[in-house]
């Protein structure tokens, strides 16, 4: 922490290389089909994603303030897969392992800024089905678009300024160890470790960071479905049950999505072998990209109902022009 305190003061070189390398999975013959897979993946993420938000702009019946989150989720997961996918198969399939040392810092700020909001946004529909089961007499004065908005904002900056400290303090690193990175992107905890110098406010950072954007939001998750169950068990019938308890399937399916994987990999941390834990980072990272608006589109009656009536517009439109032709 000394070294660390002296170099805001006084003025210090510090050792930044020209350029990272990507390291990936070692060992791994025909690895190259794996990123093809999650080339595809990316694809369908693109379509689906922007499909789901398209959905939500055209019809007015879904601009509810649910449905601000899902659009969100929806933007995040096509903007993180952008970020990360292209850059992955460049490295990877294309043969590119060489980062220039800005390069990877910013490649790192948009990966770890759009993972930390899809978590935040898992949050935010949390608490939004929180309240519709437990208090659906005033869901519509607890949950407000005003206060949707506040809180997916709040989610960006706290994200944003999070990413950018940690950034920044990469920044007052030196790096003359190695400048391979044992991971599929421009991973923080890799790179920090890579120092010569104190990196103990970059390690403090990181648990923060892990703490703030798995554990503490996977608790308020888990603890909103306690309170969720507890509610529903004091309700009459078990089909009122299942009809309330209906409408939380889709949003617990993305939580299983995308907490399994990183509780797999944190849990059995030293046991994992490096190209597992790399393939379990990186379909944490991609898959559910693609899976949410699958998941969306199947069990949400809102959007399946909307999807139709828009297709159902779409065809009624077309067989006119066809007629108004043939006239």
């Amino acid at each position: 922490m000394d070294s660390f305190n002296s170099a805001l003061g006084k003025n210090i070189t510090f050792v930044r290389p020209a350029y990272f390398i990507i390291q990936g999975f070692i060992g791994i013959p025909n690895i190259k089909y794996y990123y093809v897979f999650l080339c595809f993946v990316y694809i369908v993420s693109v379509l689906g994603n922007t499909v789901v938000m398209a959905v939500i702009y055209l019809d007015h019946n879904l601009r509810t303030p649910k449905y601000i989150a899902v659009f969100n989720l929806a933007f995040v997961d096509l903007m993180g897969s952008s970020a990360l996918v292209p850059k992955l198969l460049d490295i990877f399939l294309f043969n590119h392992p060489y980062i220039s040392y800005n390069d990877c810092l910013t490649f790192l700020f948009f990966c770890y800024t759009f993972l930390s909001m899809q978590v935040f946004n898992l949050v935010a529909l949390s608490y939004d089905r929180l309240i519709a089961i437990m208090d659906p007499l005033h869901y519509h004065v607890k949950v407000t678009h005003r206060f949707m908005l506040s809180l997916i904002a709040s989610f960006w900056v706290f994200a944003i300024t999070a990413v950018l400290i940690a950034v920044g303090l990469l920044t007052r690193l030196s790096f003359c160890r190695s400048v391979v990175i044992n991971s599929y992107f421009c991973d923080h905890g890799q790179m920090f470790r890579m120092a010569c110098n104190d990196y103990t406010p970059s390690h403090v950072l990181a648990m923060f960071l892990v703490a703030f954007v798995v554990w503490i939001p996977l608790a308020f998750i888990l603890l909103s479905y306690v309170c969720i169950g507890y509610a529903l068990s004091k309700v009459a019938t078990a089909q009122e049950r299942c009809k309330a308890f209906r409408t939380c399937t889709a949003h617990l399916s993305l939580v299983a999505i995308y907490f399994i994987p990183i509780l797999i990999t944190y849990t059995q941390m030293e046991k994992i072998h490096p190209n597992a834990r790399i393939i379990n980072f990186s379909l944490t990272s991609i898959f559910p990209s693609m899976l949410n608006p699958i998941i969306y589109v199947l069990q949400t009656q809102e959007i399946k109902a909307s999807v139709k009536k828009l297709l159902k517009v779409r065809f009624e439109s077309k067989m006119k022009v066809k007629k108004v032709i043939i006239k």
